[in-house]
């Protein structure tokens, strides 16, 4: 019996049974396993909150995103309002000058109608007086002239009084 190797087999086997029961390796063992188990569950709950805080970071940003567009969105209809009511009044600017511009020519040629008028009309007269002044001085005597002058003289001083 001691000489056969299955009893020395068994021995040895028993015997690394004991020295392990003694150096209490399966307890060791199942620490190292807990422990581990620990370390995966603390892993896998901070990959959780992890992944949380980025779905909500991500929710963040995208109702931003949002939110920015939607002011771009309401940027360019102001602008697109601002631009639309600076052509409405640039034309009605446009038009009030235009008015203006017409009202003032139209002014400058009836004042110059009026001007070329009244040139006309002092031409006129310069040209009457020097006709009948040439016609009066021909035809008038000297007696004739002299009684003009005092009636002229009479007129002056009774319209002045």
């Amino acid at each position: 019996m001691f000489s056969t190797p299955e009893f020395w087999v068994a021995v040895s086997f028993v015997g690394f049974i004991a020295l392990i029961m003694y150096m209490k390796a399966p307890q060791m063992i199942g620490k190292a396993l807990d422990d581990r188990a620990d370390g995966i569950r603390n892993e896998l709950e901070e990959a959780k909150k992890l992944r949380e805080e980025a779905q909500a970071v991500l929710a963040d940003y995208q109702r931003k995103r949002r939110d920015a567009e939607k002011e771009a969105g309401d940027i360019v209809v102001q602008a697109k309002e601002e631009a639309e009511r600076l052509s409405v009044e640039a034309q009605a600017n446009m038009k009030d000058m235009l008015e203006r511009r017409l009202k003032l020519a139209e002014l400058k040629i009836t004042q110059a109608e009026q001007q070329a008028t009244n040139d006309v009309r002092l031409a006129a007269a310069d040209a009457a007086i020097a006709a009948a002044e040439s016609v009066i001085a021909g035809s008038l005597t000297v007696k004739a002239q002299a009684d003009l002058i005092a009636d002229s003289i009479k007129n002056v001083k009774a319209g002045l009084n």
